[in-house]
């Protein structure tokens, strides 16, 4: 940053010397300024203006869809997987389900204000912890343009000011979802520099947002693990760490065939380019000869490739799967595409060694018929999200009634997990007396 003023002066624009500064500066100053404006504001006019958005997404859904088009088209010249091009397409269906959860959030509870806990103490002062904004939120992903939606309508509705610094691999996408954005926000009174696409498409933008300790109050990276390993390392603005997805899918002993199967299928082959697809699967021992040959067909079926370990790769001559020979980085990678590593498990504690050895700490499923196995499995898998029965893709702000997300926190300190509307509040305290002195 160019600027040495206090950030304590952006609640008065008229004398930040704004010629002074950088583009990107200046933005989080008027973040800042707007920022204090909306954390008092009632629910109603925060969920007024989500709704605002969420109508104004519907209505220019074509300049959407437009606009996005060039960075499709621009990913595939450059020779952009697959993957990553679903990551980044914007359909008129998934613009329509984008302001559906824009509503969602409208509809959730308001969390500032919020007491969190209260009472009087011995010497009759009051004393209350509530809910409030974190203040301004920067967000920094890659690719997915409805982050640029589910960030802003979240932060939005907790009363925060955001940020948003997208890859330019999206840049036309994000620069139309934030002129409807702001347009909608500011249409419904609110000040629209509340939601702000940070400046510049080169890393010294990136850089100068991880810099601006004082104006920005938290970053969130989202995105591969390189992009969140540099903003964890290289910000002086404290970063809520989320982190990729290698998710397993342990198929125990006693498991319902029907049941692990469809599981499996759901979690891997469903879509396979988010961090809650699964990307390993360990069988136990025991049911393997039963359930393996199945399985190996069924993601054959959905053109998934294995990379199995030795006792995987046995049952292959079987079936009509692609099974290759697994190496030790295949344990550790988040594939995003059709592809799942895959080995034969010893016991219920060999699964978790495994997983405790590999995991990204995201989110993890057993597949059994037994609750001691199941409360084993719970308790000494350490992920955000562990699942009995049910597919790793449920792991989703939305899934859990959030209402969207603003990512997943693998760190264990402010959030884990699905982060929704109470993840972007921080706390302060309120001490009523009556005269009190000590």
């Amino acid at each position: 940053m160019t600027s040495s003023h206090s950030p304590a002066s952006a609640t008065s624009p008229s004398v930040t010397p704004y010629d002074d500064m950088t583009p990107v500066t200046r933005a989080a100053y008027r973040a800042r300024a707007a920022s204090a404006e909306i954390a008092p504001l009632p629910r109603a006019a925060k969920d007024d203006a989500l709704l605002a958005i969420a109508d104004a997404l519907e209505v220019r859904t074509s300049e959407i869809v437009e606009a996005n088009a060039e960075d499709v088209a621009r990913a595939r010249e450059a020779g952009t997987s697959e993957s990553i091009i679903d990551r980044l397409t914007l359909t008129p269906e998934r613009v329509r389900a984008i302001a559906a959860d824009v509503r969602d959030v409208a509809a959730l509870p308001d969390p500032v204000g919020e007491v969190v806990r209260g009472s009087t103490l011995p010497n009759g002062i009051d004393l209350r912890q509530v809910r409030v904004p974190l203040g301004v939120v920067g967000i920094i992903y890659e690719a997915r343009p409805n982050v640029t939606v589910d960030a802003a309508a979240l932060c939005l509705k907790s009363g925060n000011a955001v940020l948003l610094r997208g890859s330019s691999s999206a840049y036309s996408s994000n620069t139309a979802l934030v002129r409807v954005l702001r347009d909608a926000v500011g249409g419904a009174g609110l000040p629209a520099d509340a939601v702000q696409l940070v400046p510049g498409e080169s890393r010294d933008s990136v850089r100068e947002l991880m810099r601006a300790r004082g104006l920005v109050d938290v970053l969130i990276p989202r995105g591969g693990a390189s992009l969140i390993r540099t903003v964890v390392e290289q910000s002086t603005v404290p970063v809520i760490e989320t982190g990729t997805g290698n998710c397993h899918v342990y198929v125990d002993a006693q498991a319902d065939l029907d049941m692990a199967v469809d599981i499996l299928i759901n979690s891997k082959a469903q879509r396979p380019s988010v961090c809650n697809a699964a990307e390993t699967l360990l069988v136990h021992q025991d049911i393997a000869d039963a359930f393996l040959p199945r399985a190996l067909d069924a993601l054959a079926e959905a053109g998934v490739t294995v990379h199995g370990d030795e006792r995987v790769q046995s049952y292959a001559g079987a079936s009509k799967a692609t099974v290759v020979a697994a190496t030790a980085e295949d344990w550790e990678t988040e594939y995003l595409s059709y592809d799942i590593a895959a080995a034969v498990v010893d016991s219920l504690d060999a699964a978790v060694g495994h997983i405790r050895l590999w995991t990204s700490g995201h989110t993890e499923a057993i597949v059994t018929t037994s609750q001691a196995a199941a409360r084993r499995f719970t308790q000494l898998v350490d992920s955000t999200t562990v699942a009995v029965n049910a597919s790793t893709r449920f792991t989703d702000g939305g899934q859990f009634g959030f209402g969207a997300e603003i990512g997943i926190s693998t760190q264990k300190l402010h959030a884990r997990g699905p982060m929704g509307l109470p993840e972007l509040t921080s706390t302060k305290y309120i001490v009523t007396g009556d005269g009190h002195t000590r």
